[in-house]
């Protein structure tokens, strides 16, 4: 296993180019319809997916991982976090594996995060970054007005303010985590319900439900915003789209907030996978927009409630525990 992996690490460091292979399900299969006629995109599905966000750095002008390579990941990332560690969110499997990591560095290296059992099961693709556009698999560069209210890399989530509860982030006050809701295996999970005339995402993660009308209205005026953004959607053959504007200046996803239009695609390719892509636009935030695909799997198990801290005595601690260190 470890000649594999210094053969794989290395391979990372030269970026070769690995054939370009998809996962992307048989032509021919058609997908099941609603009663209305509508491709059925209904049930539970799960994004657990391990691909990082952004194409690493050591990967750089590699799309696709060969089978080998990812095979090599996958024992490798047992091996960090098959224990009672610390837990890997979003890019943290991947990174922790591609720099050949020997022991996984919490993110938070004061409290801890959760043990990596609550976590669900990854789920492993040949490609090497979730963005599809640029080509490079990377952000497109901050506009100049977003850099300057950029926060310092200096400043972590431990040196958010804590006077008050106003001061920490939405999801930690339990009001949203906000759409579109691309992070994975903590909690990732989408139920879709779908009528002749509207189509519905239930989020697990506080439980937020967007009711999307299909019957071609207008989006609302621009005075009025919201967490979620203002939705209407429509279908192009076999593919849900789902327009989004009118997000409140207070919503915050990736730095972008009143200016963001989002518009995701629900594409049903097989009976246990749907591909959901989304396109972002924000000229005040990106010079450019941008494209993301993140394949969600179907889960044949129920969405429980996400009671968010249970009352949120989790922001009661934060609080009390900066009175304390105020008090030291």
């Amino acid at each position: 296993m470890m000649i594999l992996f210094v053969l794989l690490a290395a391979s990372f460091a030269q970026a070769q180019t690995a054939p370009a292979k998809t996962t992307a399900a048989p032509k021919k299969w058609t997908p099941p319809r609603t009663a209305d006629g509508q491709p059925d995109l209904q049930g539970v599905w799960a994004n657990n997916n391990v691909t990082p966000f952004e194409r690493p750095a050591a990967l750089a002008g590699k799309p696709f991982l060969t089978d080998a390579e990812v095979a090599a990941l996958k024992a490798k990332a047992s091996d960090l976090f098959s224990g009672d560690g610390d837990a890997a969110f979003g890019d943290d499997v991947f990174n922790a594996v591609v720099t050949g990591a020997q022991k996984f560095t919490s993110s938070d290296a004061t409290t801890g995060n959760y043990n990596q059992f609550w976590i669900a099961d990854r789920d492993f693709d040949n490609r090497t970054s979730l963005i599809t556009d640029p080509p490079d698999g990377r952000l497109p560069p901050l506009t100049p007005e977003a850099q300057k209210k950029r926060p310092s890399p200096q400043v972590d989530r431990t040196q958010r303010g804590t006077d008050g509860p106003e001061d920490r982030s939405l999801s930690e006050r339990c009001i949203t985590f906000g759409a579109p809701r691309i992070q994975a295996a903590y909690n990732s999970y989408f139920q879709i319900f779908q009528t002749r005339d509207y189509v519905t995402i239930l989020m697990e993660t506080i439980h937020d439900a967007r009711i999307i009308p299909l019957d071609g209205r207008p989006h609302i005026g621009q005075g009025i915003r919201q967490w979620l953004g203002d939705s209407v959607g429509h279908w192009e053959n076999d593919t849900l789209v789902i327009d989004t504007t009118n997000y409140s200046p207070k919503s915050d996803f990736r730095g972008s907030h009143q200016n963001l239009h989002v518009v995701e695609r629900f594409t049903r390719v097989s009976p246990n996978r749907i591909d959901y892509q989304i396109t972002v636009n924000d000229p005040t935030t990106w010079t450019r927009p941008w494209t993301a695909m993140i394949p969600l799997k179907l889960s044949h198990e129920e969405i429980y409630e996400y009671a968010c801290h249970e009352a949120n005595e989790g922001m009661v601690g934060i609080l009390a525990g900066a009175r304390a260190k105020e008090a030291r």
